[in-house]
């Protein structure tokens, strides 16, 4: 794995000249200790690149949350490129059973509200819009170059048999691109041995077969996959949940010795897959 802020490029391509990478690079080193501390295990600086996103494209970042990534596609896309956020279907949230009548009632403008809150963390970077999965607004339709559903699917996996999420999630990203566009998924995965139940999102974890099959159902085709997010010291067995792993850590607060065995294993082994729309 990459040191903590160190930074790496694959081989440059057709698809990402030196000013794109040096543009890349002045963003991720201008980002604050906190973020840099997730690079050796988020790989953004190759997962941006393996991707094929450039300055000036329209990028949706599906569940953009606290913004980690919001914050380097902001500045990395610019003023001539566009970010939309894509946020869960609002008649998804009840499913968790742990959110509050209050905190769904917020996510009904939520399209506004995380809207203001990204345009307001950087004043030159890109335009920015959003969308509920579930409500994608007709004009969005061939709008974007790029879709990121980084760590976004367990859930829409998870929920899949009680309204058809994950299906909606990938017919809605396919609608949005451009033909030609990207899918790109970076997903926390789950080992061929690994039982169904263990595997279904509900643990965060996903077989890389079932999500290839489900993107490919939508109308994608698969392009290529790469390990730059894996991390083989991450072997769950079938009782435990990725939210283990940091930066959650949701099972060791009061377990320092369980902590440090956590921590040495890293965030979670992940796949990394590239599709695309047929033109």
């Amino acid at each position: 794995l990459l040191a903590c802020c160190s930074l790496s490029f694959l081989p440059l391509s057709a698809g990402a000249d030196f000013e794109s990478r040096e543009r890349l690079m002045d963003v991720l080193k201008a980002q604050p200790d906190e973020v840099k501390a997730r690079y050796a295990y988020r790989r953004p600086d190759l997962t941006l690149q393996f991707f094929g996103i450039e300055p000036g494209m329209t990028v949706v970042e599906a569940l953009p949350g606290g913004g980690w990534y919001t914050r380097i596609l902001l500045p990395y896309l610019g003023p001539e490129g566009r970010l939309i956020g894509a946020d869960y279907a609002v008649d998804m949230f009840p499913l968790f059973g742990f959110f509050s009548p209050e905190a769904i009632e917020a996510k009904k403008s939520w399209v506004e509200t995380w809207t203001k809150e990204a345009g307001d963390y950087l004043e030159d970077g890109a335009a920015v819009s959003a969308f509920q999965f579930g409500s994608l607004p007709d004009a969005m339709d061939g709008s974007a170059d790029a879709v990121l559903l980084i760590r976004a699917l367990h859930n829409l996996a998870r929920f899949e048999p009680k309204g058809g999420f994950l299906t909606e999630a990938l017919d809605e990203a396919f609608a949005i691109l451009k033909p030609g566009g990207t899918l790109g998924i970076v997903q926390h995965h789950a080992r061929d041995d690994m039982s169904d139940d263990f595997s279904n999102g509900s643990r965060g974890y996903l077989k890389k077969g079932f999500v290839i099959a489900a993107a490919e159902r939508a109308g994608f085709e698969f392009v290529a996959e790469s390990d730059i997010n894996a991390n083989a010291k991450d072997q769950p067995s079938e009782e435990d949940r990725v939210w283990r792993l940091p930066p959650t850590l949701g099972t060791s607060a009061d377990n320092p010795e369980l902590r440090a065995e956590l921590e040495a294993i890293g965030e979670s082994n992940r796949m990394t897959l590239r599709f695309r729309k047929p033109e």
